[in-house]
């Protein structure tokens, strides 16, 4: 759960970064934003959220 957390505000606070230096536009943003809650939805996401969970596990065993 707390890796969940970090991950969405490290998530949050890159696409402010890139919507504040011009890099990125509000329209591809709010369409990523959608994508990631129709991802979230679907069949896929259990499989998305194991992947994630086993990276940040082999991450921890290294440091």
């Amino acid at each position: 759960m707390a890796l969940t957390v970090s991950l969405v505000v490290f998530a949050g606070i890159v696409v402010l970064i890139l919507l504040r230096t011009g890099y990125l536009r509000i329209w591809p943003a709010l369409a990523a934003a959608l994508f990631g809650f129709t991802l979230a939805s679907s069949g896929v996401a259990p499989a998305i959220t194991s992947g994630i969970s086993s990276i940040a596990g082999m991450l921890s065993s290294i440091g």
